[in-house]
């Protein structure tokens, strides 16, 4: 595993935990409003090998006790489960950020009992997934088969999992209404934890989005909470 970035120490990525964050490269959507958008599409080259991570993970236990793995698009790689089982050999927690279309990926991870955690993304109501993730221009038959029946089958995965995990939507004004999170509230009704996270412009994204208003925010979250019964709002610290 070719790791492409790591952040060696964050207390906002891995909920209680003290963790490092590996960043893995590749991802099969194109969101235009992603903050890793050159790692996902593969442009940024790998920072080091993962003989190179075991070694510092080896050398921050007790300082660290958890890892985030993100991407890009983790489950991208079929070798992510023996990937995770070595970080679990040196004693750390793990949580797994994943965009859902892997399910098979996934299910193994979850089925082998690797992940302590999940945040999985939701990214929009379905009839407006394809415009979300970048790939508007794709073939309705097949984008259903390759995107959302896979991310489908991992909503269902994590809620029959009995893992702590959350589902989570990036809110960005141009691209959501509070009338979208009806059907998402229909789709994940049941889950335990609903996050809401407002989008922030960075240099790095790869089109020009705008934030959503607190108030937009907060209507979001009202039509989400009639579906699903904790549901929060993330990063609305400075919104008018």
């Amino acid at each position: 595993m070719k790791i492409h970035g790591l952040q060696k120490m964050t207390l906002l990525d891995f909920p209680g935990r003290v963790a490092c964050t590996v960043f893995l490269g590749g991802c099969d959507l194109r969101c235009p409003y992603c903050h890793n958008y050159e790692l996902a599409t593969g442009k940024v080259p790998p920072v080091m090998e993962e003989e190179e991570l075991f070694s510092f993970l080896a050398k921050r236990r007790g300082l660290l006790d958890g890892v985030a793995i993100t991407g890009g698009e983790p489950c991208l790689h079929r070798d992510l489960p023996d990937f995770i089982a070595k970080i679990r050999e040196l004693g750390y927690a793990v949580k797994l950020d994943t965009n859902g279309t892997h399910p098979a990926v996934l299910g193994e991870i979850l089925e082998r009992g690797l992940v302590d955690y999940v945040a999985m993304d939701i990214k929009n109501c379905p009839d407006k997934y394809a415009m979300t993730t970048g790939l508007e221009g794709s073939d309705p038959e097949k984008y259903e088969t390759t995107v959302l029946q896979p991310v489908r089958e991992s909503v269902d995965l994590l809620k029959k999992s009995g893992i702590e995990y959350e589902f989570r939507t990036t809110v960005v004004d141009e691209l959501h209404e509070a009338e979208d999170f009806e059907e998402i509230g229909k789709w994940i009704k049941g889950a335990d934890h609903y996050f809401l996270q407002c989008f922030t412009d960075r240099d790095t994204v790869p089109y020009r989005m705008s934030a959503p208003s607190k108030e937009k925010l907060e209507a979001c979250a009202a039509v989400a909470g009639m579906y699903v019964k904790d549901v929060r709002i993330r990063g609305v610290d400075g919104l008018s």
